[in-house]
Formats: structure tokens, C-alpha cells, sequence
């Protein structure tokens, strides 16, 4: 399809650049498979579900993948920045360095301390580049590696925020936990599950008293869902992988959920997409430990999730195309503009859809 074809308009000042407070406070714009669209708001979401229905959250934590430096070469240093998006061995990370032309293989770079003296080494991490890919992509081979290289992450990384927050303002103490969801549990994310930022514990005990059960799985988000499509067709956009989990416990339980007749609840694109890697053709779940790649569009044919919970996201995106693909092209462009007009919050701090699953014509 045309990419073109998910681009919108959106006024800077619907970009949120803060949570709501509480976070269960954020407003719900509910948009059913067909009729109009209902304003709510995250509290009332046990409302809206059904007991049986299965919530799946995702329980990754996301780590100070954000770091600054210099470029060695030589007697040459430039400043460079670079975001991690995918571990790639004990002591090797897949990242995107900015600027990224002045990058080449057997670079040394130095994150932390990076005095012009350049001599001392105290609060520095220095890495080496062994692979250049495209768009300022690189693999950095680190000078520490496991536990002490996530040690070392934690102490001179920053949180990455994402650009449409970071070119608004700088980040603060506050973000290193309004960055995280409730469930933060499994360091490896380089940005946040959005959708999941919006739970209290008031809120799971609200569905748990519901009937609503609570699941957990993981998926690592990268920094490519930052990345722009910059394909006119979405046949020409490759996705960048990311690793993820579902137990063996997990898909039990929703596979038990859905025979009883509950429906499948993703919290977020990347709930939703784990599972349907994970989901084979006839709907059952299957445990998963593994790298994902999927990129839906419409057309899709979904196996797993009914309902989705998601924020609003960005025009042209990958994650656009996915919601469009879960309700139509037209009822999303449709619900985006009521949004817009309505004055919701847009991207990572802002509000969140509901959204039921419309059926494919012919299914």
C-alpha cells in the first residue's frame, strides 16, 4: 500500500509531553468495530471489557539506552551520540549513531567521562565499531560485557526519550519513572510499551475484581519504532527485530481463556505483536523465545488479539499502518480526526484508544 495513505495532520500543541496524573486518568476514546466512538476514561476501562477476557500486558524495562560521547580516530575526536536498540551478544549492542556518516569500522568511541584531556578513564565507556550498516546503524563491540556492562549502560546512559519529547524539552528525574509502566520488570527496552504506562494498581485490581485476568509477556522495544518509513510503498520497509517471550504458562492461559469463550486483550502494538508471532493460523498460542520482525498492514489476518488498547501514534508509522489494519483505514482516519478535534494527547505521555477488532470482509 501507499504509504501516503496514513498520513494525517496533527497540531503540534496534541503532542503530550507529560503523563496524566493519575495515570488512570488519561482519557479513553473507545472505538467499537462499527457506530460511533465513546469518550471515556482509563479508569473506566473495566467497563468495557468482559469478565473472562484476558489482558496482556508487556513486562519489559526500559534501560538508559541513550549515550553520549566522542568519535576516536587517531588524534581526531567529534561528539557523537548513540541509541541502543538490540543486545546482540554479552558484550555487543546494535545501535544508531548520530551522526552517523562520520562512523566507520574500527572507530573507537568513548560514552561517559569525555574530557578533552581524554585522560581519564574514570565514569567512561569505550566501545568499538565492528559492522556499519544503513541509517547510522552500527554494531558496537563494548569494552565491559554482561552484568558489568549493564552496569556501566545504567551509569552514563540516559533515558530515551522519544524525539518528539526530547525536541521539546530535556530529560528530567521525573522521566526515569514516568518512562516506565507497572509492570517494568525485564530490563531490555529501549522505549517505552506505551499503552501499559496508563495502569495503577488501582487499576488491575479494578479488572481483577471484574473478572478480567492479567497476563504478562515480553517484547524488547527498539528504537526502530522510532524510525521513519521512508518507503513510498509499504512492501519496500523492513522492520528491525526485536526479542521476545511468551511463557509456556502464558499461552496456556490464554489458549484457556479464548475456549472459554474470553476475549484476547492486547496493551499495546507490542503485546499485540509478539503474540501474533507467537499465534499459529488456527489461534492457538504457542510459548516463544525469539526474535520478531512482523510488520502488519492491512490485510492482515489477526489470530490472536480481539481488543486492543494503544495509544495515538504517529502519521506514516509502522504503528499507524498496524491500527489500521486491526479496525480499517477509514474508521481509523476517522477516529484520529475526532481525536484531534476533541483535543486528546498524542504519542508516548498521552492518551489511549480502545479498539475492537473488525472483522475481514469475507471472514
Amino acid at each position: 500500500m501507499r504509504v501516503d495513505l496514513f498520513d494525517f495532520e496533527l497540531p503540534e500543541e496534541r503532542i503530550a509531553t507529560r503523563p496524566a496524573e493519575p495515570r488512570d486518568s488519561a482519557r479513553l476514546l473507545v472505538i467499537p468495530s462499527d457506530g460511533d466512538f465513546s469518550g471515556s476514561v482509563l479508569r473506566d476501562l473495566p467497563g468495557w471489557l468482559r469478565p473472562g477476557d484476558a489482558l496482556v500486558v508487556n513486562d519489559t524495562r526500559v534501560i538508559p539506552a541513550r549515550l553520549d560521547g566522542v568519535r576516536v580516530r587517531g588524534e581526531n575526536v567529534s561528539r557523537v551520540e548513540a541509541t541502543l536498540h538490540k543486545r546482540e551478544g554479552d558484550d555487543r549492542w546494535r545501535a544508531f549513531m548520530r551522526p552517523g556518516k562520520r562512523i566507520a569500522v574500527g572507530d573507537r568511541v568513548r560514552f561517559g567521562d569525555t574530557s578533552e584531556s581524554m585522560a581519564c578513564l574514570l565514569g567512561s565507556l569505550d566501545a568499538d565499531v565492528v559492522e556499519k550498516g544503513e541509517g547510522g546503524e552500527v554494531v558496537l563491540a563494548f569494552a565491559f560485557s554482561g552484568a558489568a556492562l549493564d552496569d556501566a549502560i545504567a551509569r552514563v546512559g540516559h533515558m530515551p526519550l522519544p524525539p518528539y519529547i526530547a525536541s521539546k524539552r530535556g530529560e528530567d528525574a521525573r522521566d526515569q519513572d514516568d518512562y516506565q509502566t507497572l509492570f517494568a520488570d525485564k530490563p531490555g527496552a529501549v522505549a517505552a510499551p506505551t499503552a501499559g504506562l496508563h495502569f495503577t494498581p488501582a487499576l488491575v485490581a479494578a479488572l481483577e475484581v471484574a473478572g478480567v485476568s492479567v497476563h504478562r509477556v515480553t517484547l524488547h522495544v527498539g528504537a526502530g519504532t522510532f524510525l521513519p518509513v521512508k518507503a513510498d510503498d509499504t512492501v519496500d520497509h523492513k522492520m528491525h527485530a526485536e526479542f521476545g517471550i511468551v511463557t509456556e504458562a502464558t499461552a496456556r492461559a490464554l489458549n484457556a481463556a479464548r475456549a472459554s469463550g474470553g476475549r484476547i486483550v492486547g496493551v499495546g502494538t507490542t503485546s499485540l505483536r509478539i503474540l501474533e508471532s507467537a499465534t499459529s493460523a488456527d489461534g492457538v498460542v504457542a510459548p516463544f523465545a525469539g526474535d520478531t520482525s512482523i510488520f502488519i498492514t492491512p490485510g492482515y489476518r489477526f489470530r490472536a488479539i480481539d481488543v486492543l488498547l494503544t495509544n495515538f501514534h504517529l502519521p506514516r508509522s509502522t504503528l499507524f499502518m498496524l491500527v489500521s489494519a486491526f479496525s480499517g483505514l477509514d474508521r481509523m482516519r476517522a477516529a484520529y480526526a475526532h481525536a484531534i478535534a476533541a483535543n486528546y494527547r498524542f504519542y508516548s505521555y498521552g492518551d489511549a484508544c480502545l479498539l475492537f477488532r473488525r472483522e475481514p470482509d469475507g471472514a
